[in-house]
C-alpha cells in the first residue's frame, strides 16, 4: 500500500498588520486568496487527508474552505483553534481532523506564504522519504537577505540539524545565523503526535512552538533533517500589503515565465498581468498594458493589446483584440476588436468578426464576418452572418421597465444612425436608410426608411436666433451670395 500523506494548512491567525476587514489569507492575488494557493499547492501532492485549521474569522475562512474545497472535488477538512496559543497548539488542533490510526507524513504548511508551490512540496515530501535513516523532521530551510523575525537552523559543527530557536528566544550567537526556518515541514505522523504533547509555553512567547518538534525528536534519537531551498521567495510570507504587494509581483512574473517556456511572447513584463487561472495557447502575443484574469482562454496565434482587460473571456485562435476591455465574452477565431471596444457580459463575436472603435455590446451574438465598425451599441441582439452596421447605429433596448432583444439577419446593411427599437427584426439581405428610426420589423429584402423629405426653412435663424454669431454668419454668407450672383447677371448681360 503506497504511503498516505496528511497536510494541514495553518490559517487561524489574526493577521492585524494587513488594517483591513478581510480575513489575512483571503487577500488576494494573481486572481486567488492566500488561501486558495496554498490549498491547491497542497492538492498538488494528492495527500490522502487535506486540513485546514481557522481560527479568527473562522466563519468567512471556513466558508471559503468550502467553496474551495468544491473547486478542487475534495474534502478539505476544518479544525478549529479556539485560542491562538503557538504553532505547535494550532498542529495539535489539526491533527484532531486525521483519523486516529493515520500513519505516513503529515506536512505542515500556511496559509500567509502564497508563492509555495506544489513542485516544492512534493521534492520536499519526496527528499523526506529518501534519508537511509528514516526520518522524523525535514524542515525547508532558506538563507533570506534580512534573517530577522526567522527561527534559526542551529546545526552541528559536521552540518547536522539540532534544532531551531526563535528569533525571540536566540542568543546573539544564534541571531547571527544565516539559515533560518521556512514553517513548512514533513512529520512522520506518530513522531508529531507524540511530540505535540509534549511541548511547553516556556519560551519568550508563552506559546507552544512547534519547531520544538524536532528537538524532542532529535533527543529521542531520532533523525531529524533540513532541505535547503534556493528560491527563498517561494516561501516568503506576507503579513502586510506590503509584501503582498511584493508577492503578487513575484507570483506574476513566475507564471508569465512559465507561460513563456511554453511558447507564448510576452514582450513587456513588466506591465503584463496574468491570473494564474489564465490559459494561453502557442504563439499568442501579450503586447504591453495587458491584464488577463480569471479563467480568461486566449487561443494559439492570438494578440491581445496594447492596453487590453480581459476577464473570463475566450479569445479565439488568430484573433486579435486591442486597446479593448472585455468581462464574460466570447471573441471568435480571426475576429478584430478595437480599439477602444467594450465587450460586456454575453458578447459572442463569431469567426472573423469585427468590432471597431467605441463599440460597446451586451448580451449579443455578432455572427461570422459581420462588422460592427465604430460608434455603435448594440445591447440585447442577435446579428446574423456577413451583416454591416454602420456607424453611430444603437439598438435601443430598454423601454424604462424591461429589456427586449432585436434579431438582424445575415446580408444586412445598416446605414449610419440607424435606431434599433427593440423588439424589432430585420430580415436577411434587408437595407436600412441612414438615420432610420426602426418600429417595425423590416422584411427580408426590403430598403427601410423612416425619415420624411428634406425641409429647408429659409432665413430661420435671422428671425429666431437674431443678434447672435450664427445670424450675422448667415447674413454675411448671404450677402456674398448675392453677390456673387448680380456679377454672374451682370456678366451674362
Amino acid at each position: 500500500m503506497p504511503q498516505q500523506t496528511a497536510v494541514i494548512v495553518l490559517a487561524a491567525g489574526a493577521g492585524t498588520r494587513m488594517r483591513s476587514k478581510t480575513p489575512k489569507v483571503l487577500h488576494p492575488l494573481a486572481g486567488r486568496s492566500m488561501l486558495a494557493h496554498a490549498l491547491h499547492a497542497a492538492d498538488a501532492i494528492d495527500p490522502t487527508y487535506l486540513v485546514t485549521v481557522v481560527g479568527h474569522d473562522r466563519a468567512q475562512v471556513g466558508a471559503a474552505v468550502d467553496a474551495l474545497a468544491a473547486e478542487l472535488d475534495r474534502e478539505v477538512a476544518v479544525a478549529i483553534q479556539e485560542q491562538q496559543l503557538g504553532t505547535g497548539h494550532a498542529v495539535q488542533c489539526g491533527l484532531t481532523a486525521l483519523p486516529a490510526d493515520f500513519v505516513g507524513d503529515v506536512v505542515v504548511t500556511s496559509a500567509d506564504v502564497p508563492l509555495l508551490d506544489g513542485h516544492t512540496l512534493l521534492a520536499l515530501r519526496d527528499e523526506h522519504r529518501s534519508y537511509a535513516e528514516p526520518s522524523a523532521v525535514t524542515v525547508l530551510t532558506f538563507e533570506p537577505d534580512d534573517a530577522n523575525g526567522y527561527g534559526r537552523i542551529v546545526r552541528s559543527p559536521e552540518g547536522r540539524l539540532l534544532e531551531i530557536v526563535e528569533h525571540a528566544d536566540a542568543t546573539p550567537e544564534q541571531a547571527a545565523l544565516t539559515e533560518v526556518n521556512s514553517g513548512v515541514y514533513v512529520f512522520d505522523a506518530a513522531v508529531l503526535r507524540t511530540m505535540v504533547q509534549r511541548l511547553s509555553t516556556s519560551n519568550a512567547q508563552h506559546e507552544l512552538y512547534l519547531t520544538d518538534v524536532l528537538k524532542l525528536a532529535r533527543e529521542a534519537g531520532r533523525a531529524v533533517h533540513g532541505a535547503r531551498l534556493v528560491d527563498e521567495a517561494k516561501v516568503t510570507g506576507v503579513n502586510d500589503r506590503v509584501q503582498l504587494a511584493a508577492a503578487g509581483a513575484r507570483m506574476n512574473q513566475y507564471i508569465l515565465e512559465k507561460h513563456m517556456r511554453a511558447g507564448v511572447t510576452v514582450v513587456d513584463p513588466g506591465s503584463t498581468w496574468v491570473d494564474a487561472s489564465v490559459v494561453l495557447g502557442r504563439d499568442v502575443v501579450l503586447w504591453p498594458g495587458v491584464q488577463l484574469y480569471g479563467d480568461t482562454v486566449v487561443d494559439e496565434d492570438a494578440q491581445v493589446g496594447p492596453d487590453c482587460t480581459l476577464k473570463n473571456t475566450r479569445v479565439g485562435a488568430a484573433a486579435r483584440v486591442v486597446r479593448s476591455h472585455g468581462e464574460e465574452s466570447v471573441v471568435g477565431p480571426g475576429a478584430v476588436v478595437g480599439p477602444f471596444a467594450y465587450l460586456r457580459p454575453g458578447t459572442e463575436l463569431g469567426v472573423s468578426a469585427k468590432l471597431g472603435a467605441f463599440v460597446e455590446t451586451k448580451n449579443s451574438t455578432i455572427g461570422a464576418h459581420s462588422k460592427v465598425p465604430h460608434l455603435t451599441y448594440v445591447g440585447d441582439a442577435t446579428i446574423g452572418e456577413h451583416s454591416n452596421i454602420g456607424a453611430s447605429s444603437v439598438f435601443v433596448n430598454y423601454d424604462g421597465v424591461r429589456k427586449h432583444r432585436t434579431v438582424v439577419g445575415s446580408h444586412v446593411r445598416a446605414g449610419s444612425d440607424t435606431m434599433f427599437i427593440a423588439p424589432v427584426v430585420v430580415g436577411d439581405g434587408a437595407y436600412t436608410a441612414a438615420g432610420t428610426v426602426l418600429r417595425r420589423n423590416v422584411p427580408p429584402g426590403a430598403l427601410a426608411v423612416s425619415g420624411g423629405p428634406q425641409r429647408n426653412i429659409d432665413g430661420w435663424v435671422q428671425r429666431h436666433r437674431a443678434d447672435t454669431d450664427p445670424a450675422r454668419a448667415a447674413a454675411k454668407a448671404k450677402a456674398a451670395q448675392e453677390t456673387t450672383t448680380e456679377q454672374k447677371d451682370g456678366d451674362a448681360t
